[in-house]
Formats: C-alpha cells, sequence, structure tokens
C-alpha cells in the first residue's frame, strides 16, 4: 500500500506554475510509477481539495557537464493537478504568490 506522501514529493515551484496557480492548477514531482488515480487520491488526501483532473508528464534526463566530467540529470516525473470550481485552494501555493 503507497502512502500520499510517497507519491507526491514536492511541490514545482517556477514561474509558470505560479501563473497557472490562480486557476486552481498545481505542480507536482511525483514518484515515476504513480497512477493518475493514485496522484488525485494523495492530492485529496494531503490538502483536503476535490481534484477534477490530473495531467502527467514524464521529464526526460538533460546532458549536463560539472568541469570536465559529462552526465546526466535524473529523469523525473511531474503532474498538473487541476481542481474543482467548488474546491477551496491549496494553502502552500497562496503563501508563495
Amino acid at each position: 500500500m503507497k502512502f500520499a506522501q510517497d507519491i507526491i514529493l514536492k511541490p514545482v515551484i517556477s514561474e509558470k506554475s505560479m501563473d497557472m496557480s490562480g486557476s486552481k492548477k498545481y505542480t507536482f514531482k511525483v514518484a515515476k510509477d504513480a497512477t493518475k488515480p493514485e496522484i488525485a487520491k494523495a492530492v485529496e488526501e494531503l490538502f483536503g481539495v476535490k481534484v477534477a483532473k490530473v495531467n502527467t508528464i514524464t521529464m526526460k534526463r538533460k546532458p549536463k557537464r560539472v568541469r570536465y566530467t559529462p552526465g546526466y540529470t535524473a529523469a523525473w516525473k511531474k503532474a498538473i493537478v487541476t481542481l474543482t470550481a467548488d474546491s477551496k485552494t491549496i494553502e502552500f501555493f497562496d503563501g508563495m504568490n
């Protein structure tokens, strides 16, 4: 059994994600094997909101270099969660604006 804290790893804080929070769309870094229903249930459980839909994106690894050593960043999964119109907002993101 997966816990909500194992599915939702951390929020994604960027200009684009902060702009989307005004229209009740929130961005999270999630576990790679998490499904859309699991993500929706975890967000509802952690923040006490109603989820309308979940969009997921697998972020590919990118080549990076530290001095002379080439390498790659880690691949990760991003979820954009849209809340229902009658749902309350997530207070964590309200404090960031």
